[in-house]
């Protein structure tokens, strides 16, 4: 990743924490009732694992407003389970801290500072490929393969994450909408072709599944 575009990210969602505070808008999304939706979309990634004992990686964790789900909302949470949050603001995970000081939450720029391979049994990154900003599509594009790359390689079971779609009667610029068939050529050609797109749960976006076997 030659760019550091990425960063106008970090700032814009600083800045919604600091006007909103560690809530849905704090992390720009509309309503809970949509988000408590795509958490538990992603965390059904788990259901590809028969083990009583799931680990997740939280990868864009902001808040830690996945984790409070879990320990909350989370129906079919499995017996038991490890979590861990990285996120590269310092505002969004001393905000994480600051609510659940027990649990492991760590600022870290993974493109700078690479994760470990097949260290986490699932990678879930909600809500960090659906809005690039300023920054061009193709700007985002990069972001987002060498994102999905790092997160591939340190999971041992799958990689659970959202974008926008482009099946939609309009598209905003500061959105990323991305086709299906070019996330489903990377996907192919760069990490497996066991893969997931779920669109089922009434939001202008899609989920995908990359599976490791």
């Amino acid at each position: 990743m030659k760019s550091s575009n990425y960063k106008v990210l970090q700032n814009h969602y600083e800045n919604c924490l600091k006007t909103h505070g560690a809530t849905h808008k704090g992390i720009d999304w509309p309503n809970e009732q949509d988000l408590f939706r795509r958490y538990q979309v992603m965390l059904d990634i788990t259901r590809f694992s028969e083990a009583d004992n799931i680990d997740i990686l939280d990868l864009g964790c902001g808040y830690g407003g996945l984790y409070e789900y879990m320990t909350t909302h989370w129906n079919e949470r499995p017996k038991e389970f490890r979590y861990k949050g990285i996120d590269i603001s310092g505002d969004m995970i001393s905000a994480a801290k600051t609510a659940n000081p027990d649990i492991d939450f760590e600022q870290r720029d993974v493109l700078t500072d690479p994760l470990a391979n097949n260290r986490h049994g699932f990678v879930i990154m909600n809500g960090l490929f659906t809005e690039k900003q300023s920054m061009s599509f193709d700007e985002m594009f990069e972001f987002t393969k060498a994102m999905l790359k790092i997160a591939y390689d340190t999971c041992i079971n799958g990689i659970a994450f959202n974008v926008m779609s482009k099946n939609v009667d309009w598209e905003r610029e500061d959105l990323f909408h991305l086709s299906i068939d070019s996330l489903a050529k990377f996907l192919s050609e760069h990490l497996t072709r066991d893969f997931v797109i779920r669109s089922d749960y009434k939001l202008y976006e899609y989920t995908c599944y990359a599976i490791k076997k």
